[in-house]
């Protein structure tokens, strides 16, 4: 069973930087991808990053190419999102995801548990 709790959103400013972690708490011996989500209120939920299990290989969303950074630390059954020149567009609340088919992948349905999500604004 995958449980996942995440942590480290907040108020920043325009161009401060933040991470967020994501632990699972719950106890699984499968390999699996992690992803990161986001959703503003009216929007639906947005891809932002992707990580597949042994951490080589990532995928990220257009709109934050070269700002984000997914990366884990198994042992910790952990995964991150390093958000640096964060913009107020980048405001949402974020959730994490696993994959429990060790795919990389975009899409909500692919995703079989998810986080309770946490907030994030960027204040311009």
């Amino acid at each position: 069973q995958v449980q996942l709790v995440e942590s480290g959103g907040g108020l920043v400013q325009a161009g401060d930087s933040l991470r967020l972690s994501c632990v699972n708490t719950g106890r699984t011996f499968r390999a699996y991808s992690m992803g990161w989500f986001r959703q503003t209120p009216g929007k639906e939920r947005e891809f932002v990053a992707a990580i597949n299990y042994s951490g080589r290989n990532t995928y990220y969303a257009d709109s934050v190419k070269g700002r984000f950074t997914i990366s884990r630390d198994n042992a910790k059954n952990t995964v991150y999102l390093q958000g640096n020149s964060l913009k107020p567009e980048d405001t949402a609340v974020y959730y994490c995801a696993a994959n429990m088919a060790n795919l990389l992948a975009d899409t909500e349905d692919t995703y079989d548990y998810w986080g309770q999500g946490t907030q994030v604004t960027v204040s311009s």
